[in-house]
């Protein structure tokens, strides 16, 4: 069995591979959802699944950390999840400036218990 050569050669047969595996998939999607209609029932149910799957993994990165996370202590987790919140709500549900402003928070508790 051969391996992928080193160096630029080796980068463009992944591109390669990854180009001819994922695109088809990327365009049967595209064709097959051009005609979704987002207000029905099935999409809404769709939504749903998909906030819910985001939920958990958020909570479990809260709860049950793994890696340099799980050795800051909860309550800066949780401070940083609670004010990465509100001001995902005070921005006007913008979930960039949340993203951020929990990041932050999050580097500014680790710097202060350490």
């Amino acid at each position: 069995m051969t391996s992928l050569p080193d160096g630029l050669l080796g980068y463009l047969a992944l591109l390669g591979m990854a180009l001819i595996f994922h695109e088809p998939w990327r365009w049967l999607g595209v064709l097959l959802g051009r005609d979704l209609d987002i207000g029905s029932p099935i999409f809404a149910w769709v939504q749903a699944v998909a906030t819910a799957l985001v939920a958990a993994l958020t909570m479990r990165l809260l709860m049950f950390p793994a890696g340099a996370l799980g050795s800051l202590p909860i309550g800066v987790r949780m401070g940083a999840f609670c004010i990465g919140l509100a001001v995902f709500f005070m921005s006007g549900r913008k979930l960039a400036v949340g993203v951020i402003t929990g990041a932050v928070t999050l580097i500014a508790g680790t710097l202060l218990v350490s």
